[in-house]
């Protein structure tokens, strides 16, 4: 499975000023894998310190000069190490934390070395730490799941890839064509983007061995709780878990996750899944400019889950369920608008911080909710995001009677389409803006697609 990720490995790998990459992101998605895809193509020869399984290696690491240290792991694994030509990759890293710190050294000391760190639970240790940060010394990169478009590509599917790429707002875009699309996005949905699962889905074909996969996955999670420290409670940490799936879409109200555990310690477990990425806040921002987060209210958010494929197994749908029903329906439309964030957190640059946002209205008979709004170049673009062809876009009109926003999107199950959206508010405003809608599957395109609308 070929991960957009590659290419900016094979960047760095490259580049002149190059410092050691630490690779962030959750359990089981994929960086190790994709370290030694990097190192398969690109060096000579890999060297792999695995800190959970190799604690006395990290011995070596506390030598003055780097040079001792190499000297060290070339006798420990009797292999030469060599600048340029091997790639230095320490995994699990954050069982070794002394470790991480003198990463600034490699970069001072021997910047010719390629060196890439990981760890599962990299952000715990990032977060409470007790040693200098190499601020300045190291790079990041962020990983999520794999992506609809990777997904097509590991099926086999790059044509219809490239379909979507090559649209441009006034398009025809042939129905055969959407329908083979909606179908692989079922499959997607159902599958989700965790790579052992979509390698199961792959080689069996079978949505029971798929499940069987994820549920698997799960259980790693719930059991890598124990290794999240005392600080919070394991059983808040399940609570919290479990019911994450169900509120997707919703405000939080930490009594919807549990009514008898306090807010203060849901909303300490919650905090650590989000160390563990297992969840990500969408927090309500006023969105009239950007950036965004400068106008955010982390008081006020909604959750989503790391993974699609995780949610529904997760709310216990199996594969008789997933045929019997609209995927895009559960939970009044909830799978639809996680498809849609898990993709959205993970569109900017791989080296930023994933984050996103939405906006939310609450006043007596006049509330409105945005689904998600996003930043298209100096604008702000909001999407709407509705599980069928249709549905009303009361609250995207009203927002866009208050907000300077050059352009606004809808996706849903429709073929994709370039309207002026013209009409009268209850409240007597008017609205006219250009709406672009888009099928949910092309979310991947919707920004060049959108800049392509204005032009």
């Amino acid at each position: 499975m070929k991960r957009d990720a590659i290419e900016y490995l094979l960047a760095w790998r490259d580049r002149v000023d190059r410092k050691p990459l630490v690779i962030r992101g959750a359990r089981q998605v994929g960086k190790t894998f994709l370290v030694r895809e990097l190192a398969q193509c690109a060096f000579d020869d890999l060297v792999e310190v695995d800190f959970e399984n190799e604690g006395d290696v990290a011995g070596y690491f506390t030598k003055a000069k780097v040079d001792a240290t190499i000297k060290l792991l070339e006798a420990h694994y009797g292999r030469k190490i060599r600048p340029g030509r091997t790639l230095l990759f320490l995994d699990e890293v954050q069982a070794a934390p002394e470790v991480f710190a003198r990463l600034r050294y490699f970069h001072e000391q021997m910047p010719e070395l390629h060196v890439i760190a990981t760890g599962s639970l990299l952000e715990f240790v990032l977060e409470d730490h007790d040693f200098s940060m190499p601020v300045g010394r190291i790079e990041y990169m962020h990983l999520g799941p794999l992506k609809f478009n990777e997904f097509l590509r590991a099926v086999g599917d790059q044509a219809l890839v490239d379909l979507m790429k090559a649209y441009t707002p006034g398009d025809d875009f042939p129905v055969g064509i959407h329908r083979r699309l909606v179908d692989r996005l079922r499959e997607f949905l159902v599958v989700g983007g965790m790579p052992e699962s979509v390698r199961t889905f792959i080689a069996a074909g079978d949505h029971l061995a798929t499940d069987r996969a994820k549920q698997g996955i799960l259980q790693t999670f719930a059991d890598d709780f124990a290794k999240y420290g005392e600080k919070v409670n394991r059983r808040h940490l399940l609570t919290a878990f479990q019911a994450i799936p169900r509120l997707i879409g919703k405000k939080l109200k930490y009594v919807n996750i549990s009514r008898d555990i306090r807010a203060a310690d849901l909303d300490r477990a919650l905090h650590m899944l989000e160390l563990a990425r297992l969840c990500h806040r969408v927090e309500h921002s006023a969105a009239h400019g950007m950036p965004l987060g400068a106008e955010a209210n982390p008081k006020v958010f909604k959750p989503i889950s790391l993974d699609i494929g995780l949610v529904l197994s997760a709310l216990g749908l199996n594969a008789v369920d997933l045929e019997a029903v609209d995927l895009m329906l559960v939970n009044a439309g909830a799978v639809c608008e996680q498809f849609v964030g898990q993709h959205l957190l993970y569109r900017q640059q791989i080296y930023r911080q994933p984050e996103l946002h939405y906006w939310v209205r609450e006043q007596p008979s006049s509330s409105a909710e945005v689904d998600y709004v996003i930043g298209l170049g100096t604008h702000v673009l909001p999407i709407e995001v509705k599980a069928g062809t249709t549905g009303t876009l009361r609250s995207l009109h009203q927002f866009m009677t208050t907000h300077a926003c050059p352009i606004a999107v809808r996706l849903n199950m429709d073929l994709p389409s370039l309207v002026q959206a013209e009409g009268l508010l209850p409240t007597g405003q008017t609205y006219s803006y250009p709406l672009l809608s888009l099928p949910v599957y092309m979310v991947e395109q919707l920004e060049a697609i959108a800049l392509n609308g204005l032009v």
